[in-house]
């Protein structure tokens, strides 16, 4: 007869080969279909601004001094980089209409860096929501857009105060600032998207950021403005006119901001592309790897 230690151990090889094991691996990339995942983007909108209200409240960014700081960060960066220019041009660019220009481009500046920084550690600092709520997950970088565009919001009427200082005047063609400005926010929300996925997979990425910022920054016009390049330098201008996608909507942004004047039929056209164009790479390239998201977390 079997005795009771061989049947314990008999038992145990049995169920080693009889469990079932369940072995969790990433999905197959692959786009879900678009539509349905649109509309049920929209329906959750107000979750998306829900998750973006109780991020502006944990960062105290509703108060009084909370919104100060938000002022304070790009103004004083602003004043560095006026005093600068003032030094190294031995004061022949300056003035108040120069440092306007420079607020109006720092601050929109400071809103695309902002929503690519809170984009991306969006999925990954949201782990327990992702893993414990169904939802299209589109919404977290798009969330933090939203979160950017509110911290952004504070500094126009301090630029608006700043404009009339400087006596710039008010033209109807600042309107169309307000298109280059939705070409911002929908390139915004496309590179949120694609710098959300990219950190899911080398957690570095966030760290990298300032430093590609400072040099995009130098590459803007920000600093610096189209009008004012020297002839010698037009051809790189035409080169990083196409290759940069701020300096089109950047450089519409502040032409008809700052100086009321109306841009070029090519400034128009390459702002828009290049807003669409990432906001299409980067929602789809987020969309085909969500679903492995919970995994990789």
């Amino acid at each position: 007869m079997m005795s009771t230690d061989n049947k314990v151990v008999a038992s145990e090889q049995e169920n080693e080969f009889t469990t079932t094991h369940h072995v969790y691996e990433p999905h197959r990339a692959g786009i879900p279909p678009i539509r349905n995942y649109a509309i049920e983007l929209w329906r959750r909108r107000e979750f998306a601004s829900e998750m973006s209200k109780a991020t502006l409240r944990g960062a105290n960014t509703l108060t009084v001094f909370g919104q100060l700081w938000l002022i304070l960060n790009p103004l004083l960066l602003a004043a560095v980089y006026f005093l600068l220019v003032q030094v190294l041009s031995g004061g022949a660019r300056g003035g108040m209409e120069y440092f306007a220009q420079l607020c109006g481009g720092l601050f929109t500046f400071y809103f695309i860096a902002g929503s690519m920084s809170t984009g991306a550690a969006s999925v990954v600092g949201g782990g327990k929501l992702l893993l414990n709520t169904a939802f299209p997950r589109l919404l977290m970088p798009f969330s933090a857009v939203r979160t950017a565009f509110f911290r952004f919001l504070p500094t126009l009427p301090v630029y608006a105060l700043f404009h009339i200082i400087a006596g710039l005047g008010f033209h109807p063609s600042m309107i169309f600032a307000l298109y280059f400005l939705l070409l911002i926010v929908i390139f915004g929300m496309g590179i949120a998207a694609f710098f959300a996925t990219i950190q899911v997979y080398f957690r570095d990425t966030t760290a990298f950021m300032p430093y590609f910022n400072r040099i995009w920054l130098y590459t803007s016009p920000v600093i610096w403005s189209i009008e004012q390049v020297p002839a010698k330098f037009l051809k790189v201008l035409s080169i990083l006119e196409y290759a940069n996608p701020l300096h089109s909507m950047l450089g519409g942004f502040t032409q008809c901001l700052v100086n009321g004047d109306v841009p070029e039929l090519h400034t128009w056209v390459t702002a828009t592309i290049w807003s669409l164009v990432a906001f299409a790479i980067g929602s789809l390239f987020f969309m085909s790897r969500e679903r492995e998201f919970a995994v990789r977390l």
